[in-house]
């Protein structure tokens, strides 16, 4: 199987999701991140940086499904209710899925033959859609 590896990293420095270009390692284990800012690029480092793997999968409506995203599951099955929850890697297993409010994870399938996701936000720029969810 071969899928697209790229991360996208949230400054809480400058409070703003950017594209990744590269992620170095020092002798001393700090992680130094640059991200696309549209112009130079700006380099983020350690706590300032929070990564997120995109999964290899999109949306309903197209657009890229990353660790930390809200997502919404649209079932095609009239006997179950929509769900919603956060993008995570591994929990029960290492792969990617997703948490629900009441705890329970799900795995993200690549088919859609069974539902359909559509991401509405992510955690740190949208955190008002987990409040009292988690």
């Amino acid at each position: 199987m071969k899928r697209e590896i790229k991360f996208r990293a949230y400054s809480s420095h400058n409070h703003k999701m950017y594209p990744v270009s590269n992620i170095e390692w020092d002798i001393d284990g700090h992680i130094w991140v640059t991200a696309d800012d549209g112009k130079n690029g700006t380099e983020l480092i350690d706590e300032e940086a929070h990564l997120m793997q995109y999964t290899g999968l999109h949306d309903k409506n197209g657009r890229e499904i990353y660790e930390g995203d809200i997502i919404v599951t649209h079932l095609k099955s009239r006997y179950e209710a929509p769900k919603s929850g956060v993008v995570q890697f591994g929990g029960s297993c290492p792969s990617f899925g997703y948490k629900t409010e009441d705890g329970e994870e799900y795995d993200i399938w690549s088919s859609n033959a069974y539902r359909t996701y559509e991401v509405i936000g992510n955690i740190f720029e949208n955190p008002e859609l987990l409040e009292g969810k988690q």
